[in-house]
């Protein structure tokens, strides 16, 4: 969820909050300040009654409403005395509207020329309910303006104070340490994405040092030590030529040729790795995934006779992606050497090439592998000693690199590997 969204969220809680509460205390008050109104409205009333009574004795007798707000019993003198003003909400027949309606009333007690009365009087609460109603509503529609208000000044106002933010965000999502060459800059005048900014252009300098610190460590490390390693063999299979060593001398260096053979290609193995984690390889080329297989697969043409393995081609597609051309045969060469070095005599492999997606599927004498430790680094098969365990991790670091997808399964005892090439097609 975004933050301006989130944060619409927020606000409308708190107002809704905020108005509801409001509006209880707004409604209480605005009850009790009719009530007291219409309260004062029926004690001035009872007081003109009073005063009428002097000069329209009649209406002492006026024992009904009939049609009048009020009506006035005879009552004895200490009952008159004992009597307080009470004013009270009820609900009272009305013939004009052939209907019970709500009526505030006021019963008080008078006395007039030494006789004593108890007076009723009445008054119509339509109007106060009508009143009240229309103040919720006023207050739901108060409601609905403030939500559609934030709503607008969320996606105008708001959204365009924020624009910064996401310039900066956007040029930080699609900045390259080996490509990008100037700084993150945002327009604003505003000290928050201006520090953000600051922030952002410091991180990336110090990105980029480390950055060249180590490419200038792979690539001296590549030079330092692959020499040495070169001479080492070739003083090796020199020694190897001469006719004083005996035969046991001569089995020792064959196998420390060995040893060093395989310390050059883990060497070899390694700064690789390194380079494709730090995105060296720049250069992209339009690549034929199919022409590119058949070419390896006749590098190994002896081998998979020598093992008696079976090879199924489905090459209907000719499926091209934009790649470094080097990657892409490292990518395809490990999988296509992998296959064959871990299956077995008479065994199968087949290769599909579809519109997108490179399939091989091979038999093999190990069952399912562990496909969360497969792609690790040294991760390997135990009874192949000249392995480097780093075949299917460089595999893997090139898909990363090209935000691909590699997956593993094990179906019907045969090992599956595919790539999905869709994000880089020609």
């Amino acid at each position: 969820m975004k933050l301006l969204n989130r944060s619409l969220i927020y606000l409308s809680l708190v107002f809704f909050i905020i108005i509801g509460v409001w509006s209880f205390i707004f409604y209480f008050n605005l009850k009790d300040e009719i009530r007291d109104s219409i309260d004062d409205g029926l004690d001035n009333n009872r007081l003109l009654i009073l005063m009428k009574t002097h000069s329209d004795p009649s209406l002492l007798f006026q024992d009904e409403f009939s049609g009048n707000n009020f009506k006035i019993h005879p009552v004895s003198k200490e009952s008159a005395l004992a009597y307080r003003d009470i004013y009270k909400d009820t609900m009272m027949y009305r013939i004009n509207e052939n209907d019970l309606e709500p009526v505030r009333v006021l019963h008080s007690a008078f006395e007039h020329e030494n006789d004593y009365y108890r007076i009723t009087v009445i008054s119509s609460l339509v109007e106060e309910d009508d009143l009240i109603e229309d103040s919720f509503w006023s207050v739901v529609w108060l409601f609905i303006i403030l939500i559609v208000s934030i709503v607008v000044v969320n996606n105008f106002v708001l959204r365009k104070v924020w624009n910064p933010f996401y310039d900066i965000l956007n040029q930080l999502k699609t900045y390259r340490l080996e490509k990008n060459k100037n700084p993150i800059e945002a327009n604003s005048n505003i000290k928050e994405f201006i520090q953000l900014q600051e922030a952002s252009n410091t991180l990336i300098n110090h990105s980029k040092k480390a950055f060249q610190s180590q490419k200038e460590f792979t690539e001296n490390a590549s030079h330092e030590l692959q020499t040495p390693i070169a001479i080492i063999i070739g003083k090796l299979e020199l020694l190897l030529e001469s006719n004083s060593l005996s035969e046991e001398d001569a089995e020792a260096i064959v196998k420390v040729i060995s040893i060093t053979d395989r310390l050059k290609r883990l060497n070899s193995s390694l700064l690789l790795l390194t380079k494709i984690e730090n995105n060296q390889f720049i250069e992209q080329n339009v690549i034929s995934v199919n022409a590119l297989t058949t070419d390896y697969l006749s590098n190994y043409e002896d081998l998979l006779e020598f093992k008696g393995i079976k090879l199924e081609l489905d090459l209907a597609t000719d499926l091209k992606i934009k790649m470094n051309a080097s990657l892409a045969g490292i990518l395809l060469s490990n999988l296509i050497k992998n296959a064959i070095s871990h299956n077995k005599k008479k065994g199968r492999i087949s290769i599909q090439i579809s519109d997108e997606e490179f399939i091989i599927i091979n038999s093999g004498l190990a069952s399912a592998l562990n496909s969360n430790r497969i792609f690790n680094r040294f991760e390997k098969d135990q009874s192949k000693l000249d392995s480097t365990g780093l075949g299917l991790s460089l595999s893997e670091a090139i898909c990363y690199s090209y935000q691909l997808k590699i997956e593993y399964s094990f179906v019907n005892d045969e090992h599956r590997f595919s790539i999905n090439f869709k994000n880089i097609l020609a």
